[in-house]
């Protein structure tokens, strides 16, 4: 029993993710290049450019010929980056966006139980039911706004209100490991914000935001805020990073992984 999980344990560990993922995208790649690219062209490109080095070696105690391989060569080099340019368009949109995916499981780690972390709500200039359209927040519209918390997470601090920035901070704390919805209310309007706690490895999003389509593509893994929110943006900046000596240890296995398979 105990060999079977440590087996799991290993099998699920970020290094294994790491590996395994790398050598999914690199085997992909290799046969997404293959399709994409004029082979028979890259290879006369290549030949090209050997024959150029070779004319270097051969005729280098005549200045005029290897001034003039030396031209060929960069010219050669122009051709074959733009041969190989093309195939690189069909992997970079994917490889980012996959990228970002991994990053939601693998760049932060769960916050542990029983550790105070921060919930920080930013109020618009225009909320729907805090103020009136067109003014700005007050300290009477931060008063109004309110946390409804699971049973697992209790707050350790009264909330602190940050007039100028149009903030609301709770301290907050989870006493047992899962996945949970903080809900923020204030005059009917209400949304969630998601709190991991635990030691898995679950898809973790740092800020929830209304509208910014791009912004949340790469810096958030929640659904957006509805667009008649008071909020913006809810933010829990404390989760931990995975930027150890084992996940440098994965980032340069992978990096080596990728550079075999191609």
């Amino acid at each position: 029993m105990a060999l079977a999980m440590s087996v799991s344990s290993a099998l699920t560990s970020p290094l294994a993710i790491v590996i395994v993922v790398s050598l999914v995208i690199g085997l992909v790649m290799v046969v997404l290049f293959g399709y994409t690219s004029d082979q028979k062209a890259i290879g006369i490109a290549k030949d090209q450019l050997k024959a150029h080095l070779l004319a270097v070696r051969l005729y280098r105690d005549q200045i005029p010929v290897v001034m003039g391989s030396y031209g060929k060569i960069l010219r050669g080099t122009g051709r074959y980056l733009k041969l190989a340019f093309m195939p690189l368009l069909y992997v970079i949109i994917p490889i980012t966006l996959l990228m970002v995916q991994i990053d939601r499981y693998l760049g932060q780690t769960p916050l542990p139980p029983n550790t105070p972390f921060l919930l920080t709500v930013h109020l618009s200039g225009q909320g729907s039911g805090v103020q009136a359209a067109g003014q700005t927040t007050d300290t009477d519209a931060l008063n109004a706004v309110t946390l409804d918390l699971p049973v697992e997470v209790t707050m350790t601090a009264p909330p602190v209100h940050i007039a100028a920035d149009n903030d609301v901070v709770w301290r907050l704390s989870g006493s047992q490991e899962g996945k949970y919805e903080v809900k923020v209310a204030a005059g009917g309007d209400s949304v969630a914000k998601t709190v991991c706690i635990g030691n898995n490895l679950p898809r973790i999003s740092t800020i929830r935001l209304r509208g910014q389509f791009w912004n949340r593509l790469f810096s958030s893994a929640e659904p957006a805020l509805p667009q008649n929110s008071a909020w913006p943006k809810l933010r829990i900046p404390a989760y931990p990073h995975t930027r150890s000596k084992d996940s440098a240890s994965s980032d340069r296995i992978s990096m080596r992984v990728a550079k075999m398979v191609r």
